[in-house]
């Protein structure tokens, strides 16, 4: 959820007001945050996200904070989320990474719908993010034991580019202990699932096209392996206009980012890519997110599966 490279689209200057009237749960949202936090009042349990909401836009004014897009379970609204959950059910030790975690709020819902939590990494540049995520859900690291690796995925320290393992030639280092972890690297070629939600559309063509290289470095080679996530995009590749949020973000169209992955990162042939084009109505959002009057807004949702 958060950017983590100075080759961002996103502007500093967007700070909106918190405003409060945008807090909303569906009965299913209302169930999963009493669940895990242990509020069962709906009232107790608005004031909490309201103050978690606050201390986290104090550390950085991302629109997805300001519009509580971090309680929508937006992983399990994805068309690629049961895959990931057969991974965790049928292949045994299937690492899955979620990287830009913010407050670890997706990979909280897989693991609640049954993904082993000692295969669960998480990653984001702002480590302040994931220890708001412990007040959110009110756990601790003792009582959340996922493993969690604060870096910039633009930095080789944390996360090199490597080519894509193969069954021909798969990685020549063991799988690591998770709890060990200070980067990434460790885990390339050993990673079966990776989301990466509200991620791709901070950066520029090159930023986007350097992420893919190391996210597909990270994939183990065997068939079914995923990488998976939602961001912004547009029927034709392209950059939009310059607005108060954003220096004009570049977005991938579903056939430039089929084409980027099958055949630029991995072979062509040897993934499956999926793409969903779907135009944004909600009026909430294109107003947090300072779109302009009658301009287009589009979600991107996909995936890439090795064969």
């Amino acid at each position: 959820m958060s950017p983590i490279s100075s080759d961002v689209t996103f502007s500093p200057k967007y700070h909106l007001p918190l405003d409060h009237s945008l807090y909303s749960l569906s009965e299913d949202e209302s169930a999963f945050f009493k669940e895990q936090t242990g509020i069962q009042g709906d009232a107790e349990l608005k004031q909490h996200i309201l103050n978690i909401q606050a201390e986290a836009y104090a550390v950085h004014p991302y629109p997805c904070i300001h519009l509580f897009s971090w309680t929508r379970l937006k992983i399990a609204r994805l068309s690629p989320y049961p895959d990931l959950l057969k991974l965790g059910k049928e292949r045994k030790g299937a690492i899955f990474l979620d990287i830009g975690c913010c407050f670890g709020n997706d990979l909280r819902k897989a693991i609640a719908d049954g993904y082993p939590a000692q295969n669960v990494v998480a990653s984001d540049l702002h480590k302040e993010f994931w220890d708001i995520g412990h007040k959110l859900f009110r756990d601790t690291p003792g009582t959340f034991p996922v493993s969690f690796i604060a870096g910039d995925a633009f930095s080789a320290s944390h996360l090199d580019v490597v080519q894509p393992f193969t069954l021909a030639a798969p990685p020549s280092t063991p799988v690591p202990a998770l709890s060990t972890l200070t980067s990434l690297n460790p885990l390339r070629g050993h990673v079966s699932a990776v989301h990466a939600s509200s991620f791709f559309h901070l950066f520029s063509e090159d930023g986007q096209a350097h992420l893919a290289r190391a996210m597909a470095g990270l994939l183990t080679p065997q068939p079914g392996s995923i990488i998976f996530g939602q961001h912004v995009g547009m029927p034709e590749k392209g950059t939009t206009a310059p607005q108060m949020t954003w220096k004009g973000m570049f977005c991938h169209s579903p056939e430039s980012w089929r084409a980027l992955w099958d055949g630029e990162i991995f072979e062509q042939g040897s993934v499956r890519v999926e793409t969903e084009l779907v135009k944004l109505e909600n009026e909430d959002m294109r107003k947090a997110l300072q779109v302009s009057p009658g301009s287009a807004f589009y979600l991107l949702t996909w995936s890439v599966t090795r064969l």
